[in-house]
């Protein structure tokens, strides 16, 4: 306002204001007007002056309080300063800091710099973290797009894939079917879906059980349909690994040995050295198989079976870890025997149950709020969009969506059901969890022959990866427990890790379940590994809440 006063009051005392004033008053005066007197500009002014007041008066009558400004973000790049129209990154929408937050600002300005990093190491358009500890989300944000092509910000409500964590999910309805006597993990499953045929193993009949195929211990194939190829590649790693773990003291043994039994050592050497020379078939991966793209939509998952029932078992079951969605199609078919629902509906009873009242299997025709788009990268590195996929032939092994908000009840109601038994001597008046804490102890157990392949210190158990505590030297590295499952679909990538407070007979008094940190982090843009990303914002809280 008084900008616009200076200029007037200026081009009024100028000659060429007075000529501008003098057209002015010609132009009154023209209009038959009586004239206009020399304070016409003052009295401009203060008209303008008292409009320009009381408009901004009733502007800030109309607005609601201003909101404490966020915290400053280290890696927000000089675009920021450029006017709204040139900067491409959307303000990272964040749910509304509740009060316990306060004491976990450095906790999520380091892990908010993390992320940042991540997303731009690996071009990601977007991604959406959540954080709760001890049962309280305390920090939710979304960093880049869920839409790029229109601009839609990522936020705590965006709803993405979540892929294989839907395994996670699944084993609640089979833990449930389990408890209340519906469902025999140890049986063929044959008892339950007869069109699944019986398989044999090298002219042998074997037996694949349910709770085989949770481990995916069952031999049925993944994507890859080529046993040949799947064969060489473990047998591959397995080499690797021996020689990896393969201790100094060991291999001068095995030097010695070598020295007494020459012919031996020259047979083993040559085979060696044939196994190493000769690579195995390059095996494609999961994005690479047709399958994955499917586009038939199945009507339940009794059809979907006729993907892979009749090829033959890869090994025999129990005896060696393959990782396999085709498992979990199987297991979605039991669960609809035994519980005598639809297994859409089963587990929609189970997301009711637990207050994830946005999670869904994942449809093309339904609207569904705040759905983000899913991208890749082609060939010359231009970010597109995936092809349209049809799911319906693996929800229960990776065909929900979900938020990260609704992830967190998930995986606090896994871990209250971990912990109540502990607390139970202590507060008598505990709610029971949605599982028994025996029944969550045996999810959480490592099984024998398994791997977990976004960890390698860690086992596969049921339906989750789980990483146990373990400390080799004094004053070094520490292993934490903690159990999570990755997920990776076409156009998305995903995580839920659960990390539980180490708890003894003292920290239990006047303490509740659950007690813990978990994070879940999803994502629009396949092929991103977030299980390390994931464990250290886990540490970092755990670290603010500690102190």
């Amino acid at each position: 306002m008084h900008r616009l006063l200076s200029v007037v009051m200026a081009r009024a005392g100028s000659p060429r204001g007075q000529a501008w004033g003098c057209g002015r008053r010609g132009a009154h005066q023209r209009a038959g007007l009586p004239p206009l007197g020399h304070g016409w500009v003052g009295g401009l002014g203060l008209g303008l002056g008292l409009a320009l007041g009381m408009k901004l008066a009733g502007g800030l009558r109309g607005a609601t309080p201003a909101q404490p400004p966020a915290a400053p973000d280290p890696e927000a790049s000089p675009q920021a300063e450029l006017p709204q129209e040139q900067s491409f990154a959307p303000r990272p929408p964040q749910s509304p800091p509740p009060s316990s937050a306060k004491s976990f600002a450095r906790a999520i300005d380091s892990s908010r710099d993390l992320l940042h990093r991540i997303k731009d190491e690996v071009g990601a358009p977007g991604i959406v973290v959540g954080v709760s500890v001890d049962g309280k989300e305390v920090w939710s944000e979304g960093l880049g797009y869920a839409d790029v092509e229109n601009r839609v910000p990522c936020k705590p409500e965006t709803v993405m894939r979540i892929a294989s964590i839907s395994k996670s999910l699944t084993m609640v309805a089979l833990a449930k079917l389990w408890e209340e006597g519906k469902l025999d993990l140890d049986i063929p499953v044959q008892r339950y879906v007869p069109e699944f045929p019986e398989k044999e193993y090298e002219g042998e009949k074997v037996s694949v059980t349910t709770r085989l195929l949770i481990s995916h211990l069952s031999g049925i194939r993944h994507y890859e349909k080529d046993m040949k190829k799947v064969k060489e590649e473990k047998a591959y790693k397995a080499l690797k690994m021996m020689k990896g773990t393969m201790a100094p003291d060991q291999e001068k043994e095995g030097k010695s040995n070598e020295k007494n039994d020459l012919a031996k050592a020259k047979t083993e050497q040559d085979n060696e050295t044939k196994f190493r020379n000769s690579k195995p078939c390059k095996k494609k991966n999961d994005f690479e198989q047709g399958e994955l793209y499917l586009k038939e939509k199945f009507e339940n998952s009794i059809e979907s079976l006729r993907l892979f029932k009749n090829d033959p078992l890869f090994f025999k079951p129990g005896s060696q870890f393959l990782y396999s969605t085709f498992g979990y199609t199987l297991l979605a078919a039991i669960v609809e025997r035994a519980s005598g629902y639809k297994y859409l509906d089963y587990m929609q009873k189970i997301f009711h149950d637990l207050d994830m009242l946005t999670t869904v299997q994942e449809e093309n025709e339904p609207v569904i709020y705040n759905r983000a788009r899913f991208y890749v990268y082609n060939k010359k590195r231009r970010l597109v969009n995936t092809p349209y996929v049809d799911n319906s032939y693996k929800w229960a092994g990776g065909g929900f969506l979900s938020t990260v908000g609704d992830l967190l009840k998930f995986g606090n109601a896994m871990l209250y059901g971990y912990q109540v038994g502990l607390f139970k001597d202590s507060n008598e008046n505990l709610l029971p969890g949605y599982l028994k804490p025996e029944t969550m102890v045996m999810i959480w157990t490592p099984v024998p022959n398994t791997e977990m392949s976004w960890d390698k210190e860690g086992k596969y158990a049921m339906a989750w990866g789980v990483v146990e505590k373990k400390q080799t030297y004094g004053s070094c590295r520490k292993q934490r427990h903690y159990a999570s499952h990755t997920g990776g679909a076409v156009g998305a990538s995903s995580v839920l890790l659960v990390l539980p407070e180490e708890l003894d007979t003292e920290a239990i008094n006047n303490k509740v379940p659950p007690r813990g940190i978990i994070v879940s982090i999803i994502c629009n843009m396949q092929s991103v590994g977030l299980n390390s990303t994931a464990l250290k914002i886990a540490l970092e809280f755990d670290k603010d809440r500690s102190d």
